[in-house]
Order: structure tokens, then C-alpha cells, then sequence
């Protein structure tokens, strides 16, 4: 962290005396205004130097995502993703396609681009809801998604994906890395991930370090949907810190294994947020309960339904 420390102290410095030497040559003396702002350190490990990269300080653009966004070649698991699964029949898809059209019902009423999804407590299914709803957003015309694993203590979401999961979040917040270096996308254009990163020991520090906030608001103007995959909400605090640059909470609820209190305690923890609804995973299917459908969740054979 010295050599970083300095590095950005050398680089202040020098653009302090470039600004100066500018200055002398102006006309009016005023300051030039910089199309560049800092950027993130990246230490190379060859000679244990850090470097100073610039981006650019105005807006991101569709071009810009596409051109710098690497595309990986990812292997997406049938068994979890739905729509990775070729059988048109497949109800859970409806299920997600229900689900997308109620967060529409919703958008037409009230701001919502920017989606925590979350639970109570840990298994309860909040990635694969994640995951699943992200491919049924994708799949309407020219609706760029991008997902993000903000469970920055178990990260799994790149897992359904069969991604990369690093560089990511983590490397983000440490300001070692920009936006572009971490998100990557698949075969559909229009789905990016940014995966959970490097494994940190400080996770709720980092959150709430100010350079998440800044990567929703670089980024939400060119993507439809945000959906923000969140550490369980009991354990740990990482998702209240999330909930308040969201525009509303996706609250994921296992049946017959989350204790009522518990998701009660959950839903309140966001009392400045709007909560969106809640999605009920695994539920035995009933008839005339068209709602809710039998799919593989796992290669195990473990059955989930939303």
C-alpha cells in the first residue's frame, strides 16, 4: 500500500506541475480543465513499480462498454440456468418471465433500475434467482443487464455462468482496477457480470468505502438493469450497506426452511428502501397454483422452485 501511496503522491505532484507550467503560458492565468480524471493503481509484479492509469472522467458510453468490456467464452450449467436449457416447455422459464414482467409493473410507477436481491440467511437460493432472472431480462430486445456479486464473503454467481471469477468486485474497491477490467459478458451480448473478485478480509469496510456507490452511478446509465446478487442479511450487515444505493429489494424466501421472524427481521432491515416483493424458493407445487414450478436446481438432483 506504501509504494501506492506514493505513487499517487508522484503523480499529484507532476500534474500540479504540468498545471502550473500551463498556467504561466495561459493568457488568462485559468486553470485547463483535464478530460482525464484518476484512475486505478495496478502494482506490476515484475518490478513491484504501480502505475498510474488514466480513464476517462465523463460518461460512459454503450461504444465504450462493448469495445473495452472483454467477451469471455463462458460454460453456463443447464441444470441451474434455465434458459441455457433447450427445452422450450421448460416452465420455470415462465416463472422468471412472470417475474420480469411484475419488476416492469413496478418500474412504470415508481424509479427502478437498480435491483438488491437478497435473503434472510445463507441457501435460500438468492444467485439462483439472480442468475435466472438476468437471462429472462436479456432476453427481450436490446436490454443490456449487468449482475454483480456483491457477496463478497462466498462468492458464487460467476458459478451457474461457468465465468471467471476474478478479477472482480473486490479488486474494484481496492482501487486496483477500473470498471472495465472486472465486468466481462458471454455468448448474449447483452448480459455482463462483474464476479465476486479476489477473496478480502474486510468486505463491509470495502463496501462502504465509497467506490461502490461510484461504480453504480458510472455504470447505470448504460444498462437497463442493474441485479445485485447480496450476502444473506442476517449474518452480516453487507447488504443494509448495499440496500441504500438500490432502488428497491428483491427478497428471496426458502419455503418451509426460513423461520418467519427471520425473514421479518430481514424485510425490515431495508425500511428505506422499497421492498419490490418476495420470491418463494423451492415450494411445493400445488395444483391451480400456477405460479410456482418443479425445476432442477443442481447437479446433485436438488429441486427448486420460484
Amino acid at each position: 500500500m506504501s509504494r501506492i501511496h506514493e505513487a499517487l503522491k508522484k503523480a499529484q505532484e507532476e500534474r500540479a506541475a504540468q498545471q502550473a507550467a500551463r498556467g504561466t503560458n495561459s493568457q488568462d492565468g485559468a486553470e485547463p480543465q483535464s478530460s482525464f480524471a484518476p484512475a486505478a493503481l495496478l502494482e506490476a509484479p515484475e518490478n513491484g513499480a504501480a502505475e498510474l492509469i488514466a480513464q476517462p472522467a465523463g460518461p460512459i458510453t454503450a461504444e465504450m462498454l462493448l469495445a473495452r468490456c472483454p467477451q469471455r467464452r463462458w460454460k453456463p450449467d443447464p441444470s441451474v440456468l434455465l434458459f441455457a436449457n433447450t427445452d422450450e416447455d421448460n416452465a420455470g422459464k415462465e416463472v422468471f418471465r412472470t417475474l420480469r414482467t411484475r419488476l416492469y409493473q413496478v418500474r412504470a410507477v415508481q424509479p427502478l433500475r437498480i435491483v438488491l436481491v437478497t435473503s434472510a440467511l445463507p441457501g435460500e437460493g438468492k444467485t439462483f434467482v439472480t442468475s435466472n432472472l438476468a437471462q429472462s431480462l436479456v432476453r427481450q430486445r436490446e436490454r443490456r443487464t449487468l449482475i454483480i456479486d456483491a457477496d463478497l464473503r462466498l462468492s458464487a454467481l460467476h458459478v451457474p455462468l461457468g465465468a471467471e471469477s476474478s478479477p472482480g468486485l473486490s479488486d474494484y474497491l481496492l482501487g486496483e482496477l477500473d470498471e472495465f477490467s472486472v465486468m466481462q459478458r458471454g455468448k448474449e451480448e447483452n448480459l455482463f457480470l462483474i464476479p465476486g473478485g479476489k477473496s478480502i478480509a474486510n468486505p463491509t469496510e470495502l463496501l462502504a468505502n465509497g467506490r461502490f456507490e461510484q461504480l453504480l452511478e458510472r455504470l447505470s446509465p448504460v444498462f437497463d438493469w442493474i441485479l445485485i446478487d447480496s450476502p444473506p442479511t442476517i449474518p452480516v450487515s453487507d447488504s443494509s450497506i448495499i440496500g441504500k444505493f438500490s432502488d428497491g429489494v428483491l427478497m428471496v424466501v426458502r419455503a418451509g426452511n426460513t423461520p418467519y421472524d427471520l425473514a421479518q427481521k430481514a424485510c425490515d432491515a431495508f425500511h428505506d428502501r422499497p421492498l419490490l416483493g418476495a420470491v418463494l424458493n423451492r415450494a411445493e407445487a400445488r395444483a391451480g397454483y400456477g405460479g410456482y414450478y418443479n425445476q432442477s436446481y443442481s447437479a446433485e438432483g436438488q429441486k427448486a422452485r420460484v
